[in-house]
């Protein structure tokens, strides 16, 4: 039995400039490519049809397909990880492990774990950073503290940034040391207990259209001019270093701020991981929320009778996705006209939503909230009405999610702006007040 080394796909479903693999590669032992379909995250899915799981399945297959066409082998196993590195040990002659790293809790409890078994077994466990620019500790302030402010963070990453940090890494240009053995048994779609979702996906080509009027149109739904890439970031179908390298050629600065946040919001969920359940600000952690269920229910099934608001809800629910400019406004609506805590909307988000990334949506929930290291003042409230008189003045994008809107059928707003806005207002207040 020839030696081999192991790569762990996670975040990373891709062979072109993939670090960890370029790592493995590039190293003594022939490689072969690995997922993992873990039960502990898939257990935790309510829908059978989860749109999510069926792209990540049909991305696997693709690079089990890439993989098989380089003359080499994709491992494919349904089980925890621990127990499915463990067989494989039996199974094979395993001299490495490598991966990406991941920033989420979950993800680094079992790599732990993975790494406490490699070690019982001499092992090497090699993990790299791929999904990020900056990660972790890499930048700082001068006291050497993370970031907690935007602004500050994204001059640092500016002034930090060099060619080297977003050159490709050579990863397929050494695909003949992919190597072949026996594949073992390949889980299907029902064998995880999933169903295939006819949900269709957003290319993940980047347009140069996108890039020149980005700036100009991204607060717009009904242009849908947004680049829709959240859920190849999410699952690493397109690499993050192609994409800085799109918007640096294309002086798109507005879009390379996305992507900035995008690291921001990671390194903030890598310090400071109670913020996933907890607000960071503990001033706002006593909120008396309402927690009406019933006008959650409605704000989920966008029948609250604020047209923008809705509309989002609807798309949403409807497709996995909901603009930018628009997840605010629902969100802001949620938590300030209907003092629903925002960790319902977050979970909602985190069912709902193909591109469901945790630290990005804690983060902006957290913005919206007012609770978060980094988010708009406590006191400020979006008014869903001035938000459609400003983005959707025509109503071109209420009207494609929202027919009724405008008759008889529509529903009547479930609260009075003014109103639940000093409701939410005075529970801020109350919080922050019993803090001091």
């Amino acid at each position: 039995m020839a030696t081999i080394s192991l790569f762990w796909h996670r975040r990373d479903l891709r062979f072109e400039d993939n670090v960890g693999l370029a790592a493995a590669l590039q190293a003594e032992h022939p490689v072969v490519p690995l997922f993992i379909f873990d039960p502990e995250i898939l257990d935790k899915l309510e829908n059978r049809q989860d749109a999510r799981v069926t792209f990540i399945y049909d991305e696997v297959e693709r690079l089990r397909q890439e993989a098989k066409a380089a003359g080499g082998s994709f491992l494919v196993r349904y089980g925890h990880p621990v127990q499915v590195m463990q067989q494989l040990l039996k199974e094979l002659d395993v001299a490495a492990v490598y991966t990406n790293h991941d920033y989420e809790q979950y993800a680094a409890t079992r790599e732990a774990a993975v790494k406490k078994l490699l070690d019982q077994h001499s092992v090497a466990f090699h993990t790299f950073k791929d999904q990020v620019i900056f990660e972790k500790d890499e930048l700082l302030t001068k006291g050497g503290l993370p970031y907690k402010i935007y602004g500050p963070y994204k001059r640092s990453w500016l002034a930090r940034l060099t060619e080297q940090d977003y050159q490709a890494s050579p990863s397929a240009s050494h695909l003949e040391k992919l190597a072949a053995v026996k594949a073992g048994h390949h889980p299907t779609l029902q064998e995880l207990g999933f169903e295939r979702s006819q949900e269709p996906f957003p290319d993940r080509k980047l347009t140069q259209h996108t890039l020149e009027h980005y700036a100009a149109t991204r607060d717009l739904p009904a242009r849908d001019s947004t680049s829709r890439l959240g859920l190849h970031l999410r699952f690493g179908t397109v690499s993050i270093r192609k994409l800085v390298q799109r918007a640096l050629a294309a002086h798109s600065d507005i879009w390379l701020s996305e992507l900035i946040w995008r690291d921001f919001f990671m390194q903030l969920l890598w310090h400071f991981p109670h913020t996933a359940t907890q607000s960071y600000d503990p001033k706002l952690r006593d909120i008396r929320w309402r927690n009406n269920e019933a006008e959650f229910q409605a704000w989920c099934a966008g029948r609250t009778g604020f047209p923008l608001i809705d509309a989002g809800m609807r798309q949403l629910n409807a497709t996995g996705f909901m603009h930018n400019r628009v997840r605010m406004a629902a969100a802001s609506f949620l938590i300030k006209n209907l003092l629903i805590d925002w960790r319902w909307g977050e979970a909602y988000f985190a069912e709902k939503l193909l591109d469901y990334e945790m630290a990005s949506n804690v983060g902006n929930w957290q913005w919206v909230a007012g609770t978060g290291a980094d988010s708009q003042p406590w006191f400020r409230v979006f008014s869903p009405d001035a938000q459609l008189a400003k983005f959707d003045k025509q109503h071109a994008y209420v009207k494609q999610w929202v027919p009724e809107f405008g008759t008889a059928r529509y529903p009547a707003p479930i609260v009075e702006p003014a109103a639940s806005r000093d409701r939410a207002l005075a529970a801020y207040r109350a919080s922050r007040e019993r803090h001091s």
